[in-house]
């Protein structure tokens, strides 16, 4: 049996009502104001439930009931876009002068129109001759953590999961993110520096869809962790194979292809919304 999670700013009794009967839950138990669990669940009416919530902009998703916060073993993160509220490479280039040029490859690769290393390659020689010490200026100035993203870790490393943050971006916000938040692990490309300054290359292989999902399994397997003990979430192209390897694979709020393909989607809340689904 499953528990139907419901979440949304403003959740109205007949939505929940209306949602009981079309899951045949038997129970309604309410997470936070804005978080209910229907109880008894069944997923015959799986494509039902999904249009209502659509229609009524409600976030949702099935849980097996037997599957608690405590479970959880490992969550994995994209950054830019995901924990993070920008992506960092356009806030790089706006310093530059350039971000109009570099933001369109940058949202035609998280669309998937594009190659994401090609994509990447163009991208970063575009800030070629760029001050280092201008990146702290993007994380002072412009960095800020995704509604939620402090409750959602804090949540999960609170029952002993480990946390690994991946992404196409930069060590340079990775590391300090990492930091910042105790994550157990980070993972992301290495921009090349001479002389106090951006080359225009990266110096080693790049992070992309395809090392996403590996070091997610690699993570997965050094713990000795069932799929369903991984929780994954992104918001680009770049991210569904991960999203798909892990048990709750979260679209964030995520571009219309990832929308489409991901098994989960958060649309209305804050990146706490993960946590609900195991409350």
């Amino acid at each position: 049996m499953y528990r139907l999670v419901i979440q949304a700013p403003e959740i109205a009794t007949p939505d929940l009502k209306q949602l009981a009967r079309l899951s045949d839950a038997y129970e309604i138990q309410a997470i936070t104001p804005q978080a209910f669990k229907l109880l008894g669940a069944q997923i015959d009416n799986e494509e039902a439930v999904a249009d209502f919530c659509e229609s009524n902009q409600l976030d949702h998703a099935f849980v097996p009931e037997d599957l608690g916060l405590a479970d959880i073993g490992l969550v994995v993160m994209d950054m830019d876009s995901t924990l993070i509220t920008i992506e960092c490479i356009d806030e790089i280039a706006d310093l530059m002068g350039i971000k109009p040029q570099v933001a369109e490859i940058t949202a035609a690769a998280m669309r998937g129109e594009l190659d994401f290393r090609q994509s990447l390659t163009r991208r970063v020689a575009l800030l070629a001759g760029l001050e280092f010490d201008a990146l702290q200026r993007v994380y002072d100035e412009r960095l800020q953590l995704m509604p939620g993203a402090e409750a959602m870790l804090k949540g999960f490393q609170a029952v002993g999961a480990r946390t690994l943050l991946i992404s196409g971006g930069f060590t340079y916000f990775t590391d300090r993110l990492q930091t910042r938040l105790d994550l157990s692990r980070a993972i992301a490309n290495v921009l090349e520096v001479e002389h106090g300054k951006l080359t225009g290359r990266l110096n080693e292989d790049i992070v992309d869809a395809a090392r996403k999902r590996d070091e997610l399994i690699r993570y997965r397997d050094e713990l000795g962790l069932a799929r369903q003990q991984v929780v994954a979430l992104g918001d680009g192209a770049n991210d569904l194979p991960m999203l798909h390897e892990a048990g709750f694979g979260i679209a964030c709020h995520a571009k219309p292809k990832v929308q489409a393909e991901a098994p989960f989607k958060l649309n209305h809340v804050g990146l706490d919304g993960a946590l609900n689904y195991f409350r």
